[in-house]
């Protein structure tokens, strides 16, 4: 007898009408190293800057990827949507954060902060 050279559980997929395994969404792993990489960066001073960058790159790719898992979900794994959120997620802290930081670090150096009242 001889062996299939597919793996068990998945139909051949020389047959007409069997079924693909599914596939990681396009640019997940990105999305996810963006969102990681824009919380990284987000507590120094003036590389917080980056952070923003890095956030606003992520989420956009973040949208592009979510739309084309929507049109077509079956095709695509589920744990590259994972990603795609986790990813979006750290993100938009990492935006946020970055935000928080680069604003403040601009108003100190243009000494702004030192004039607040409450301060």
């Amino acid at each position: 007898m001889e062996r299939p050279s597919h793996p068990p559980g998945f139909p051949e997929t020389g047959n007409p009408g069997s079924i693909a395994p599914p596939q990681n969404l396009p640019n997940a792993n990105m999305v996810l190293i963006l969102g990681i990489l824009s919380v990284c960066c987000s507590w120094w001073h003036f590389v917080s800057l980056a952070g923003i960058i890095l956030g606003i790159c992520a989420l956009v790719l973040a949208i592009k990827v979510t739309r084309s898992y929507r049109r077509n979900p079956a095709v695509y794994n589920l744990n590259s949507l994972n990603n795609v959120k986790t990813g979006r997620l750290c993100a938009m802290l990492g935006l946020a954060i970055s935000t928080i930081v680069f604003v403040s670090v601009v108003l100190s150096a243009t000494g702004v902060l030192s004039k607040l009242p409450f301060l």
